[in-house]
């Protein structure tokens, strides 16, 4: 394989009008598509979830990293209908302006479970789905063993009702186990894309995410599937990993240890492995 091509977040960004709203992405590498779909939280966006990963997987697949609806550079827009429904649509109106009819799906986090929407209501777009560390309700699931809300619900509500910095470094410290990667540069990333989109905080205040229990669904996918989570997930914790390897045929569960919530991030490198080998081996 040939080295890694580093990649910039503004040399990548492109924007276009799709699904009634502007779709801000990033387009690197050539090859079969695949749309990333991002994690979920104040402040997250394509980049921050997927670049660590860009630099090997653009050397043989198009990446396409979107930001969902009211995140990143996406937006904004006012909704009332359950969340990832909103989002799984926004991902198949950027696919189709961008001519894409058939693509991998990455996701993580909320952008997990919007990818499982567009595999189980759309399996005709969706090649292989690659998702995890995402809920299978709109609004959270009941746990077996984990807490509701969860410990990273919590810390995500205390930023959105007060976006200190001191709350969004608390709020990093409960979704990354590693803590040596909680630094000030991400704070400040995390801080700055939150606060400074009061148009996407005014939007989502006026919306209503309806909740939605898509696990009726789940059997629906036939896409195969790899499940991949972080062992300590705070926010959605892996027995939800263990219900969808239980409801989709063709599926397959990683387990990432000393990994938290966002596993393309803090794992890249056997993230990255994990992925291609599914996507070119099995």
């Amino acid at each position: 394989m040939a080295s890694p091509v580093e990649f910039s977040e503004q040399g990548t960004s492109k924007t276009v009008k799709a699904g009634g709203m502007d779709v801000h992405y990033h387009d690197v590498g050539s090859g079969d598509p695949i749309v990333l779909l991002h994690s979920y939280g104040p402040g997250t966006t394509g980049w921050i979830t997927f670049h660590k990963i860009l630099p090997a997987l653009a050397q043989r697949y198009r990446c396409i990293v979107m930001d969902l609806p009211n995140f990143g550079r996406t937006g904004p827009v006012t909704y009332n209908e359950p969340l990832h429904n909103l989002q799984a649509r926004t991902a198949l109106a950027l696919m189709d302006k961008l001519g894409i009819e058939k693509a991998h799906l990455v996701g993580n986090s909320q952008g997990g479970q919007s990818a499982m929407v567009v595999a189980m209501k759309n399996p005709e777009r969706v090649n292989k789905l690659i998702f995890g560390a995402c809920h299978i309700k709109t609004g959270g699931d009941l746990y077996l063993m984990g807490n509701r809300p969860s410990e990273g619900s919590r810390a995500t509500n205390d930023v959105i009702a007060d976006p200190t910095r001191k709350n969004v470094h608390r709020y990093l410290r409960v979704h990354i186990d590693d803590q040596t990667l909680v630094t000030d540069d991400l704070i400040d990333y995390i801080h700055q894309n939150y606060t400074g989109h009061p148009d996407h905080v005014a939007a989502n205040a006026a919306s209503v995410s309806v909740p939605y229990d898509h696990g009726v669904d789940l059997p629906n996918i036939k896409a195969p599937s790899l499940i991949i989570w972080g062992r300590y997930d705070r926010m959605c914790v892996f027995e939800i990993g263990i219900a969808a390897l239980n409801n989709i045929d063709d599926s397959r569960l990683v387990l990432l240890n000393n990994c938290g919530h966002w596993p393309p991030y803090e794992k890249p490198e056997e993230y990255t492995a994990h992925l291609l080998n599914f996507l070119e081996n099995i």
